[in-house]
């Protein structure tokens, strides 16, 4: 039986730029673009967040919200080195990790345990060695699938642990909205509220047929699955790596340009520092885009250099999303930054002597 966690840090870029200045902790802070231009919030502290603001919020209306907030510009070399520390302590506690991005990522605890009963003190250890390392806090969510832990994680913010024992993973589900689901966007909402469901046990209860009239193909499946806690999928570790990506699915659709663009240097910005910290660099960049009737496109360019910059395959990758949607306009539901042609870059300069 897995025993998994799903770690995320809380408010982490805030938190980090916090911990550089504590004056701002007791004031609403804002990390993101120019309020008085097209900027967006690319995370927002808990004092921010009373005032309804959010991430992928513009700037200009959390300013609206709270004339008082303050505003930083994002230093991602800054949170690199934190995160780098984070991860760092977590293997020492946690050998077995898959990283999703700078401030989220998996954990087997099983690597560590015998069996669920020590998994809530194993989670306060990790937490123990976050906080010591970096001063930083996360919440963790521990359960049996990756679905589960990911949800739990988000339960008990910030700095809590949420822990689902097996054969609770349905139960734990069932009451929650069923936007709460990863893969349930706003069309897949709208169509459940439509039939009358509006809960993640609703989708667990629907039957073959129901479920065919609702959310109809794979999607339908997968997401019943996961409503009742089943999500085989197994950690993803960085070894023999052919591709490096990133997506996000909104809880809103996006149509808004820049805020397609906030998104897509966010996720390079990942995908850089993945890069960066395995020796890589990469040849080709590409944009995924899914449409909010589920079909998906993707948009490819390769470059006769590799790169490892963060700002270049940003621009990049949405440059690809502008050709992506001049080809089919339409709101997004979810992007996605990758790269492949994945090369050391020890063995590139040795060729290139």
């Amino acid at each position: 039986m897995p025993i998994l966690a799903h770690l995320d840090l809380d408010a982490f870029f805030a938190a980090v730029e916090e911990l550089e200045d504590p004056s701002l902790r007791t004031r609403p802070l804002v990390v993101g673009g120019d309020p008085h231009g097209r900027g967006v919030v690319a995370t927002a502290n808990y004092v921010a967040r009373r005032f309804g603001i959010r991430s992928a919020m513009s700037s200009a209306e959390a300013l609206r919200r709270c004339p008082d907030v303050v505003f930083r510009r994002p230093r991602h070399a800054l949170y690199r080195q934190y995160s780098q520390a984070v991860w760092s302590c977590v293997e020492e506690v946690v050998p077995r990790v898959e990283r999703t991005g700078m401030d989220e990522g998996y954990l087997d605890l099983g690597t560590v345990l015998d069996s669920f009963a020590g998994a809530r003190r194993l989670a306060e250890a990790v937490q123990v060695a976050v906080r010591g390392a970096t001063s930083l806090t996360c919440s963790l969510g521990v359960s049996t699938s990756k679905v589960v832990c990911k949800i739990a994680s988000d339960r008990r913010k910030p700095g809590g642990i949420t822990v689902v024992p097996p054969g609770r993973e349905r139960r734990f589900l069932a009451p929650l909205p069923t936007r709460v689901l990863p893969g349930v966007g706003p069309r897949a909402e709208e169509r459940l509220a439509a039939a009358g469901i509006s809960t993640i046990g609703g989708i667990a209860e629907l039957s073959d047929v129901e479920l065919r009239a609702v959310l109809p193909g794979q999607v339908g499946r997968l997401l019943r699955d996961r409503a009742r806690g089943i999500d085989p999928r197994d950690l993803e570790l960085d070894v023999e790596r052919i591709s490096i990506s990133t997506e996000e699915t909104f809880e809103r659709d996006l149509s808004d340009r820049a805020l397609l663009h906030a998104e897509l240097r966010r996720m390079a910005d990942d995908v850089a520092s993945y890069l960066r910290r395995d020796g890589l660099s990469a040849r080709t960049v590409t944009t995924k885009l899914r449409y909010t009737d589920f079909s998906i496109r993707s948009r490819s360019t390769t470059l006769p250099t590799p790169v490892d910059e963060a700002e270049r395959i940003a621009e990049l990758a949405c440059a690809l999303l502008d050709r992506g949607l001049r080809d089919r306009p339409g709101a997004l539901r979810l992007v996605g930054v990758g790269v492949s042609g994945l090369t050391s870059l020890r063995q590139l300069t040795l060729d290139e002597l």
